[in-house]
């Protein structure tokens, strides 16, 4: 945070010219502005590759399809005759959408977040990505390639906090209109930015580093739970990989397993210094009754049901992000082309929090509408409790409808 801090205030005072002069230290490159032109966006799409274009928009399609049936539907209330009350949803009108750039490229993270909004019925929307060096300071292609096929036309070449403090804080100047809600996942610089503006606009959380909790019993195949603990070190040193498991003979064989397969991965430096941080390991617990309490204690951001009776354990779970059912329903698959959204919460927040979703882009406003026989049915309830709250200007505000308060 105290890293930070001066580094958002400055984007505040100075807006863009301080946006690109951060990534210029941090990213080692300025673009020519902070708004990617369209030319560039489309020309990304015009060169991706035929399999990743129809795998994203095969991804998108599903995506899609599961985010559009969680729009809630309004209702009415009816509390008396002539009194009604009416819940109805309504969209954030502006959204930013982080999409992190450092260690991998994460076209999938465009979609996590474009696709929700959209089907929330968000206003406008801008996406910010870091520049990249060896793509003209631009958000590296597959990210533009994203954002056109979703038909997002507003793209930043900004990350970091600066990306979090321009989001929120805009420049008028640079006509770079500010956000009402920022969301999607960062590193610390990112996270504690979003910390920090988070009284000027919303944010949907604060995400930490990722974790993968794997719960599996002696049926569990040790390969597979290996490779999909070595998946999610890949992401980044601070990742969390923990089994756990009431086998011994499952542990033994899951741990050989990784040993020998992490080291030939693309990134297995990365891999190792996650696997090996104090973060990670295999809990080796007494029965399933007790894996399910080590889970739920937990609260992985990402939680993997290797068992028999596999979709009942799942049901018994009440803290983790997503949880995935089955030897065939590994985390990767939620990565990408599940259906469901990966941006989850991490750090134990899977307590007492959701996952991105269309709900996050959702505003529920309540309409109060009463006659005047409603009102004055009701009334003596409000002036009697605004009375015993002495505030009796509330129960006045109440009898002036009914009665002449002139003389008083």
């Amino acid at each position: 945070m105290p890293v930070v801090q001066p580094l958002v205030d400055d984007v505040r005072l100075r807006g863009e010219q301080a946006a690109l002069e951060y990534g210029e230290k941090f990213d080692r490159v300025r673009p020519d502005s902070v708004k990617v032109p369209a030319e560039v966006i489309a020309a990304a799409l015009e060169n991706l590759e035929p399999q990743v274009r129809e795998a994203l928009e095969e991804s998108i399609s599903r995506v899609r399809k599961v985010h559009s049936e969680q729009v809630p539907v309004g209702h009415t209330t009816e509390l008396s005759a002539g009194g009604t009350v009416t819940e109805k949803f309504m969209a954030v009108d502006r959204v930013g959408l982080y999409v992190p750039g450092g260690n991998a490229v994460y076209p999938s993270s465009v979609i996590m977040n474009v696709v929700p909004a959209q089907e929330a019925g968000a206003s406008t929307m801008v996406v910010a990505s870091p520049p990249q060096e060896q793509f003209g300071g631009w958000p590296h292609p597959t990210i533009l390639a994203a954002c056109s096929l979703l038909g997002v036309d507003e793209v930043w070449a900004v990350g970091g906090g600066q990306a979090i403090a321009l989001l929120a804080y805009g420049d008028d100047a640079a006509q770079l209109e500010p956000v009402d809600m920022i969301t999607g996942p960062g590193n610390i610089y990112v996270t504690a930015a979003k910390r920090l503006v988070r009284s000027v606009c919303g944010i949907d959380s604060e995400a930490g580093p990722t974790e993968i909790a794997i719960l599996a019993d002696a049926t569990a195949n040790p390969v597979w739970v290996a490779y999909d603990l070595i998946s999610q070190a890949e992401h980044d040193v601070m990742a969390a990989s923990v089994l756990i498991t009431d086998s011994v003979e499952l542990a033994e064989a899951v741990k050989k397993e990784v040993e020998e397969r992490y080291s030939v991965t693309l990134n297995s430096e990365r891999v190792a210094e996650a696997l090996k941080g104090q973060q990670s390991g295999i809990v080796l617990v007494d029965d399933l009754e007790m894996g399910i309490a080590v889970a739920d204690a937990y609260a992985a951001e990402h939680l993997e049901i290797h068992t028999e009776n596999a979709r009942e354990v799942a049901e018994r779970i009440r803290h983790a992000g997503a949880i995935f059912v089955g030897g065939f329903s590994p985390v990767p698959l939620g990565d990408y082309s599940a259906g469901s959204n990966h941006v989850l919460p991490t750090s134990g927040s899977a307590r007492y929090s959701s996952g991105l979703s269309t709900h996050t882009f959702l505003r529920a406003v309540n309409l109060i509408e009463y006659d005047e026989a409603a009102l004055k049915e009701i009334s003596g309830t409000v002036i009697a409790l605004a009375d015993a709250e002495q505030l009796p200007a509330h129960g006045e505000a109440i009898k002036a409808r009914f009665e002449d308060l002139s003389a008083k």
